[in-house]
């Protein structure tokens, strides 16, 4: 069913995302997002990385204008947290007719195209670069998006992290792995805990193992001393504007060692340690003048993991098991700015 299709006002957001029938409003942050800024009395649109584009206006020329986008508007049908998750209505949806706008009509966008990084996401940020120079807030800054890598980007707060080495060379990560004893091995552009591996400096085939991850040394990977303290659980803290609003603890099934909610992992309540919001104060500065507004950073055992930027995923889970209503914090942070 499609709905009568407004004009695009000063109280509209765009959200870039995947097809909204592939998301799960019941998990997705996304969707949780959407909802709040529609209680906020925001009109809601949606495209998709392909709708994005760059064309001339009448009267305009090309390199003078913020981008174009093909967007459609969306209502979103409210759902209710139970004890067993969330409820779903159907229709949770329902979207108007499709419109050719530029990009600055809307005064915010949010980017929140699931990884990976690709050259279409690439290219997207921009295209959403246009629509900044015109005075669009987009969410997360499309340069920021490019700069940082969710796994180098904690590089910059080594000191907060377990060792780590970052390298395509077999031989300096085996004796990275034979120093440390077991490791943990993370493909720089893996999400999820995809392709995630946990091995053993003295581990039969070690080099074998190294060899494939890297792509016979063409790529760099990530190899981090193994925490044993993951077995309690891995920290999915969000933060908006660089103050923590929320967390959520993801413990590791039996028999595995990564916690995301996406291999297995069970969603926990949880609060903050003074050792975490310390992580938190060193990371809100740079955060902040880098236009890393909406952010979700991953703590285990007190130490720094991951600063995911792209498409942070837990607000769902905040929510339901916390009691705190994240995604209207956000929207009303963002309102006020």
């Amino acid at each position: 069913m499609n709905l009568a299709t407004p004009a695009p006002g000063t109280n509209s957001q765009l959200f870039v995302i995947d097809p909204l029938p592939r998301l799960n409003p019941a998990k997705d942050s996304s969707v949780a997002l959407m909802q709040a800024a529609q209680r906020a009395g925001q009109q809601i649109w949606v495209c998709t990385l392909q709708d994005l584009s760059a064309a001339e206006r009448p009267g305009a020329p090309l390199a003078g204008h913020g981008g174009r986008v093909r967007a459609q508007p969306v209502t979103l049908a409210p759902m209710e947290s139970s004890p067993a998750g969330w409820q779903v209505p159907e229709p949770w949806f329902l979207l108007g007719e499709p419109q050719q706008l530029p990009l600055d009509a809307f005064p915010w966008v949010w980017m929140r195209k699931d990884p990976p990084v690709d050259e279409a996401y690439l290219y997207a940020t921009h295209l959403l670069e246009l629509a900044e120079r015109h005075g669009v807030r987009v969410l997360n800054r499309p340069a920021s998006l490019r700069a940082w890598n969710e796994k180098l980007g904690a590089l910059r707060w080594s000191h907060l992290m377990a060792p780590t080495l970052v390298s395509s060379q077999v031989d300096q990560l085996a004796a990275f792995a034979t120093g440390h004893g077991d490791v943990v091995l993370k493909p720089l552009g893996g999400r999820a805990g995809q392709g995630v591996v946990r091995s053993h400096g003295g581990a039969p085939g070690l080099r074998a193992l190294l060899e494939l991850v890297t792509d016979q040394q063409r790529l760099p990977v990530m190899a981090q001393a193994f925490l044993p303290g993951v077995t309690a659980g891995d920290k999915r803290i969000l933060l908006v504007d660089g103050e923590p609003l929320g967390a959520v603890n993801r413990k590791p099934m039996a028999g595995e060692f990564r916690s995301n909610l996406a291999v297995g992992g069970a969603p926990e309540a949880t609060g903050l340690t003074d050792a975490e919001r310390q992580i938190c104060a060193a990371l809100a500065p740079a955060l902040q003048a880098e236009g890393l507004f909406f952010v979700g950073i991953d703590v285990i055992d007190g130490r720094l993991s991951e600063i995911n930027v792209t498409s942070p995923t837990g607000v769902r889970e905040v929510e339901r098991l916390g009691g705190i209503p994240l995604a209207d914090q956000t929207i009303e942070r963002l309102l006020a700015s």
